[in-house]
């Protein structure tokens, strides 16, 4: 089922507007002039800016190298993108946000930085080296009018935790999923190692885990005998990483543009598929939500930073 066919309708994504335009006024005149009185901003983090209220939903892809997360964003907007590379390699070396723009093109990492009308200006602090490693392209796309969606590095294995990527890489998911509104964290079928590197992503994610949505992709690969010890033995490990009393909702599928493979549960893959998208398509609508909870946060810090330093 196509993405593009599954978006919220325009009244409800103008009621959406609506409510964010209320936030950001709320937050302008009484939240943001407290937060300068308390230097908030040395304790925490930045000011909002327009972009924080007014961009769209955002949605990070993360996983192990060759589990298929740029196959799979370009299955969510239907074409290819540029500077995308699919391989069994590591292919993609660097974050690489995609927005919708009138005219196709990238933006290098330095430039985002200083764009009032991206939200991604307070990332100067991890350095040139992560600059360097991060871009945005914009490209035409009916899906990317909606929701955002940002590619990032694939994890390294066990066999080359000792490589140094030049820049904090946990703390650069921790800045993203703050921010994001869905985290898709894919899993190969075929291998499930979790390396130092993955545990660590995953020490990043903490406290987001209700943004959290794990894929076990390329499922039409295996038999069913298979693809049941492999989504126990995936089980089990999140469960040992995580340390939640819930279940963690394992989403089953193949996502890619080729005909799936005949196997014994096409069907069930059929299903968890439409269950993911109807997930990614409420984003939209969920957006006004996650924004007066984010907002809400940050009044109790700045509460709790005048009861322990006041002026």
């Amino acid at each position: 089922m196509s993405l593009r066919r599954l978006w919220s309708n325009p009244k409800t994504l103008g009621d959406v507007n609506v409510v964010t335009e209320e936030l950001k006024n709320l937050y302008y005149k009484r939240l943001m002039p407290i937060e300068k009185y308390y230097a908030f901003s040395h304790f925490h983090s930045p000011c909002y800016e327009d972009a924080e209220f007014d961009n769209k939903p955002m949605v990070l892809v993360m996983g192990q190298y060759s589990t298929g997360k740029t196959t799979f964003i370009r299955y969510l907007i239907e074409q290819d993108f540029l500077g995308s590379r699919v391989g069994p390699e590591p292919t993609t070396d660097c974050f690489t946000a995609l927005m919708h723009g009138e005219v196709e093109g990238i933006i290098p990492g330095n430039a985002l930085t200083v764009d009032p009308k991206k939200p991604f200006r307070n990332l100067d602090p991890f350095g040139n080296a992560f600059l360097n490693r991060f871009q945005c392209v914009q490209m035409p796309n009916k899906v990317l009018e909606s929701v955002s969606i940002i590619d990032t590095p694939g994890i390294l294995t066990a066999a080359r935790r000792k490589m140094s990527r030049g820049y904090d890489f946990p703390a650069v998911l921790r800045w993203f999923a703050e921010r994001v509104d869905r985290i898709i964290l894919l899993f190969d079928a075929h291998k499930l190692e979790f390396s130092d590197e993955l545990t660590r992503a995953f020490g990043a994610l903490c406290g987001h885990e209700d943004k959290l949505r794990v894929v076990l992709n390329k499922a039409d690969r295996v038999d069913s005998q298979q693809l049941m010890r492999v989504y126990g033995s995936l089980m089990w490990s999140l469960g040992k990483v995580f340390k939640t009393p819930e279940v963690m909702r394992v989403y089953i599928g193949s996502f890619w543009s080729e005909p799936r493979q005949v196997c014994d549960h096409y069907q069930l893959i059929e299903v968890e598929e439409e269950d993911l998208l109807a997930d990614i398509r409420n984003l939209p609508r969920n957006a006004a939500v996650r924004k007066l909870n984010d907002l809400v946060k940050r009044a109790r810090l700045v509460r709790v930073r005048d009861l322990i330093i006041p002026f």
